[in-house]
């Protein structure tokens, strides 16, 4: 299958106690906290490979590039988008974007490599 820029995937989240940075051990605040910002544009980036890779394969992440830049409360929805800008063999690069009612809250870049799913699990050691 072919993966041609300007595919687009989205995650949304309506924020928990759990999400907190309080929560995440990612600082003292009850708001929304950078990790799970993280794990939400990642998922974003999932979502618009879904249906994409040869069969065998997946993506995994590579290199992240993200600002956090407005605070989130608990029972804020947010959405991430992606939208792949590059496709480098098996590099593929995303721009993402997450935002609160219309009010952008994060921006970067997701990049992830496409590896055959089988030979990147043998890699790991026992007890892994």
């Amino acid at each position: 299958m072919a993966i041609d820029p300007g595919l687009t995937g989205t995650a949304e989240l309506t924020v928990t106690t759990a999400d907190t940075a309080e929560a995440l051990g990612s600082g003292d605040v009850p708001v929304l906290g950078t990790p799970r910002v993280l794990a939400l544009a990642e998922a974003a980036t999932v979502a618009a490979l879904d249906g994409r890779l040869e069969a065998g394969h997946t993506s995994v992440g590579a290199e992240v590039h993200l600002k956090h830049t407005a605070p989130t409360p608990v029972g804020a929805q947010v959405v991430a988008t992606a939208r792949l800008v590059r496709a480098e063999g098996r590099r593929l690069v995303f721009e993402v974007s997450v935002t609160q009612e219309g009010r952008q809250v994060a921006v970067g870049t997701v990049e992830r490599v496409v590896v055959p799913r089988e030979r990147f699990l043998s890699g790991l050691r026992p007890g892994e």
